[in-house]
């Protein structure tokens, strides 16, 4: 089960993120967010900042479909992010390794080109799954 400061670890460990001061948690890169804390809206209410719930940027339409039909105990949307490449993760549904990839592949698609290479030389986070194999 993941949880916030999973979250946390994990972008920190991609080149050039930021995290923006929040009441939750905003990461970017290149001024761009790719995953933050669910501002959960409630009617009469000011919004509710869910650290249990990440927003994650997807790469299309297709891509967020598929994720919110194939895994609907994991992801979800609100009409909010209608026509948006976002998706809400709720954490506890995930465990680091897959936290890992969806993180990675959010700052991936966010990211500019000039800066990929820097992921692909090897920094970046590492699931303590993956890193127990090679011990």
């Amino acid at each position: 089960m993941a949880d916030v400061d999973d979250v946390r670890r994990l972008a920190l460990a991609l080149p050039h993120v930021v995290e923006i001061d929040s009441d939750g948690f905003d990461f970017r890169v290149a001024d761009k967010g790719f995953v933050w804390s669910y501002p959960e809206r409630r009617p009469g209410a000011a919004r509710l900042i869910r650290t249990d719930i990440a927003v994650l940027y997807v790469g299309d339409e297709a891509e967020k479909q598929a994720l919110l039909l194939g895994e609907p105990e994991v992801f979800f949307t609100t009409p909010a992010y209608d026509g948006v490449p976002l998706v809400m993760l709720r954490l506890a549904q995930v465990d680091v390794g897959r936290l890992t990839e969806l993180v990675t592949d959010a700052w991936r698609m966010r990211a500019p080109d000039s800066l990929l290479g820097d992921l692909d030389e090897g920094t970046g986070p590492v699931s303590p799954e993956l890193s127990s194999v090679d011990q």
